[in-house]
């Protein structure tokens, strides 16, 4: 498969899921922008090859998401934008107050809305597009101590369904993916802290996380990113508003 000529943008793209599909799409011959809050961490993936270029930016600021997206297109738009950004906070719900809840819409829901609200009409006019939307097994079913993320990426997962119908005469398609817990910094995060909280050791920490996965192993970010190539290509013109799950077999 080949994206070349194709502009393709990636919130969080500057480590973890977000950089493995920035690097993929780049192979693929597509011309890949990068958003994030981390300069650092965004630098070192346009110097390793994985994005052509990024722009430091909140998701959750919608003015400022536009403007990343018109300086890195050139204001021609993008033909592929994927909403990676997003962050978890764990604890009972008792202990999960509305501020935390809100932090997680933000993140989760919002920069999700602000990318596509900012990447859709150039799409439109083109009458092509891709927009995808990295959810969450948690966007499907419900985890005991992580309700206000569940409900987050419950939202994401009403978005795309809806957002679908709407869009589903334009050429333009909207498609989640959604991994379970997977290999990166914030799968880690979570281990060290049940590990921290129960006395477990890491690895029973790590069992802990991956009773419910028949495969019994963390996603590898390149299988969310493969899933991302395929929902990008015209084999998929006719997927839209499905979520593509990636949790080996969980349900």
């Amino acid at each position: 498969m080949t994206l070349e000529g194709q502009r393709a943008l990636v919130t969080g793209g500057g480590r973890g899921i977000g950089r493995a599909i920035a690097g993929a799409l780049t192979e693929t011959g597509a011309r890949v922008g990068i958003l994030g809050r981390d300069e650092a961490t965004l630098r070192d993936a346009v110097a390793a090859g994985a994005a052509a270029d990024f722009a430091v930016c909140d998701v959750r600021d919608a003015a400022s998401v536009a403007a990343a997206l018109g300086r890195l297109s050139g204001g021609h738009g993008f033909d592929i934008a994927v909403a990676n950004a997003g962050a978890v906070e764990t604890g009972p719900f008792l202990r999960s107050d509305a501020e935390r809840f809100r932090r997680m819409v933000e993140i989760n829901l919002i920069g999700t809305v602000n990318l596509f609200h900012a990447a859709l009409p150039a799409m439109l006019e083109r009458r092509r597009g891709r927009l995808i939307a990295i959810a969450s097994t948690a966007g499907h079913r419900g985890y005991p101590y992580v309700s206000a993320y569940t409900a987050a990426k419950h939202a994401v997962i009403g978005l795309v369904k809806s957002l679908a119908l709407e869009t589903a005469r334009s050429g333009v398609t909207v498609n989640a993916v959604c991994p379970g817990y997977a290999d990166t910094d914030m799968a880690a995060a979570s281990i060290d802290n049940v590990a921290a909280k129960t006395g477990k050791s890491r690895d029973d920490a790590l069992a802990a996380l991956l009773r419910d996965n028949p495969q019994g192993r963390l996603v590898a970010p390149a299988e969310v990113a493969a899933a991302v190539l395929y929902l990008c290509g015209a084999s998929s013109d006719a997927v839209t508003g499905q979520s593509l799950m990636i949790n080996g077999g969980e349900f």
